[in-house]
């Protein structure tokens, strides 16, 4: 169980006396179970998925007693159509891989409840199956052929009326080489890697090998159940927008995943679920049906340059990249800030990328990689740490023209701020910064964009033609220098660049949702803007619409860089200021500093557990710390996990 704030400790408490708020008119839970059996031994099964058939009787008889309502997939589309209203209370239950559990101990017990459920079966395991073959390959090894249901079982759970037969694929619940590395990933959202040609898979082939991957199922299920499937449950929960638009295009025009959430009819699109897992207890899962769509883990957060792990060397790489998997799943939190671009001289601008793109040199093909081996070794959401603006473009002529202006006496010259920016008002400006993130969506798997602190622009800035072009529109025909005499003008004109600036980041993260449509957005924000409201005209950043636009706001609690005289009160301050706002503290990941940058030393760690103790008992819930030395150790492990760590018992075993 991992350690909570004891505001979050204060709900949870409260949701699970029966006071959680009632879900909304048209709101349902859906559970996501695999196989049932009666010989698992406690949570310690190596088939994390499956759940104990006492167990499941016990989830049954709970959501009953407690005047769930489980519902099925009818149920939803006529609440939908607006035909007859969602029972209160709705769950829906589904059944991914299609095992003769389903048959064995699921259909018995959903017949003894009158429970619907529906039943997500893999085409080409299946039909293995039903062909006479004693093993199915099954990943990248090979189980009996018993282990999967039977045509006939099917068709006699189809048949009953309480179970909705949906596609599991035909053939998508396997991996694909995601990258130069070799590391598998999820065959429905992957660009393949070819070793041989040494190039990625294109879109088109992709939605080429899904059309075709549904054809064969259509066709599969035409003949051997006589109906199609409407429903598709995506393998690992993996989907894409490309992924739905080919379901729709299939007839399938309800997708199933596994991100969690409350749902509403409204938008049948992709279903969140809760999944159930290592043998889920009955009062674990009362918790997770009680808080879904209300509590979150209190999110903790590394914050690491790739930079660090890079080398020419691929040894001391594989080097580098084991030690910073081993410290993160040692550190036990659960958010890595993973930076996707290179900076090897540290001015904050990206001078290459990690990953193939369209703009930029590629330092190396490594964020997927490392992003890869945080999540599925480390078990950690990895957000990739982009800039906005500060890209350095090689076409030195293309740079100067297409960059951030600032206003000098009576003209217009490139910015002469430490941070070299592009133009967020230049269209050629623009165009390259959304290649690049559509590039960046493409080949790399993640969870979370957070949007670097390059996303600024100063009170004498933008002074480009293109950007005075749209200030006219805003109502501002007018030369900066008016602007900045003119007090009413101003608050305008420095509330308008705010706002468009979150604009386009909206837009960036849209280009990316294509491909990745569950990430969260996290933006750096700096603290004098929190701090002292009027300092908004300093850097176009606004913690009330910050807390508006993304999912978290990523501020910047750096006393030194502050040059805070008393850093403990500081930290202390902001907490309460940031507190003042709506969801402030909730929605806010205060980011530490774990180096004085005036003089380049080392935090102690006893400094930082002081702030994030502060931060913890001023309520904030989300915190951590920039940068993650994981090469030097700093800040010592043993020592940091004390703070930052989710465990129960951070502390060192003896």
């Amino acid at each position: 169980m991992l350690a909570r704030n004891s505001v979050v400790l204060t709900l949870i408490f409260a949701t699970l006396m029966g006071v959680r708020p009632s879900l909304a008119s048209g709101e349902f839970i859906a559970l996501s179970y695999h196989d049932v059996r009666d010989d698992l031994y406690d949570d310690l099964d190596e088939d994390s998925a499956a759940v104990g058939t006492l167990n499941l009787i016990r989830h049954f008889s709970w959501l009953k007693d407690k005047g769930y309502n489980v519902v099925s997939v009818d149920d939803l589309i006529a609440a939908a159509d607006g035909l007859r209203p969602l029972p209160e209370k709705a769950v829906l239950l589904t059944f991914d891989d299609g095992y003769t559990s389903m048959y064995t101990k699921v259909f018995p017990l959903l017949k003894l409840f009158n429970y619907p459920a529906t039943l997500a079966i893999m085409g080409s395991w299946i039909e293995q199956a039903g062909s006479g073959a004693e093993q199915i390959e099954y990943g990248i090894t090979t189980v009996p052929a018993e282990k999967f249901l039977t045509w006939d079982q099917i068709k006699e759970m189809r048949d009953s009326g309480l179970v909705e037969i949906a596609s599991h694929s035909y053939n998508l619940h396997r991996g694909l080489v995601g990258n130069p590395q070799g590391n598998t990933q999820p065959a429905a959202v992957t660009l393949a890697w070819n070793k041989t040609t040494g190039e990625y898979e294109t879109v088109q082939s992709l939605r080429r090998r899904l059309r075709e991957d549904m054809g064969r199922t259509v066709e599969l299920f035409e003949r051997m159940l006589g109906k199609r499937p409407r429903v598709m449950v995506w393998p690992f929960g993996a989907y894409n927008q490309i992924c739905v638009q080919e379901a729709a295009r299939a007839a399938m025009p309800i997708s199933i995943g596994l991100e969690e959430g409350l749902n509403n009819v409204k938008d049948l699109t992709v279903i969140k679920r809760i999944f159930i897992e290592k043998n889920m207890s009955l009062g674990d899962f009362a918790y997770e049906v009680r808080v879904a769509g209300i509590v979150n883990d209190p999110i903790r957060v590394a914050h690491v340059d790739l930079d660090f792990v890079f080398d020419p060397d691929p040894k001391q790489r594989s080097r580098n990249l084991d030690k910073l998997i081993e410290r993160i799943h040692l550190l036990k939190i659960n958010t890595v800030f993973l930076q996707a671009f290179a900076d090897p001289d540290g001015d904050g601008v990206a001078d290459a990328l990690y990953f193939p793109n369209r703009r930029l040199p590629t330092r190396m093909d490594l964020f997927n990689r490392v992003a890869w081996q945080l999540r599925t070794r480390a078990d950690v959401n990895v957000y990739a740490w982009m800039p906005v603006l500060g890209f350095r473009i090689p076409d030195e002529k293309l740079m100067r023209r297409i960059s951030m202006r600032e206003y000098a006496g009576d003209a217009a010259i490139p910015s002469r701020d430490q941070y070299k920016r592009l133009s967020p008002f230049h269209p050629e400006a623009r165009k390259i910064i959304k290649e690049i993130y559509e590039d960046l969506a493409k080949r790399a798997s993640f969870s979370g964009l957070l949007f670097h602190d390059d996303a600024f622009i100063r009170d004498n800035e933008d002074a480009g033609s293109h950007a005075a072009d749209e200030y006219a529109k805003w109502g501002l025909n007018m030369p900066i220098p008016a602007i900045l005499e003119d007090e009413d003008a101003l608050k305008k004109w420095t509330r308008m660049k705010t706002e468009y600036l979150a604009d386009f980041i909206d837009e960036l993260t849209e280009i990316v949702r294509v491909y990745r449509p569950e990430i969260k957005t996290a933006r750096n924000m700096y603290a004098m803007p929190l701090i002292d409201p009027q300092s908004e005209r300093w850097f176009a950043q606004s913690f009330e619409i910050f807390l508006k636009r993304y999912d978290h706001t990523a501020l910047m609690a750096m006393p030194y860089m502050e040059k805070a005289s008393d850093p403990g009160q500081w930290i202390e301050d902001i907490a309460k200021l940031a507190a003042s706002y709506p969801g402030g503290l909730e929605k806010t990941i205060f980011e530490l500093q774990s180096v004085d940058w005036r003089n380049g030393k080392p935090v102690p760690e006893k400094t930082l557990l002081e702030h994030m103790g502060i931060l913890q008992k001023a309520g904030a819930v989300n915190y951590g710390y920039y940068p993650d030395d994981f090469i030097k150790n700093h800040p010592a492990l043993n020592e940091i996990k004390k703070g930052v760590s989710l465990s129960t018992f951070p502390y060192v075993k003896r």
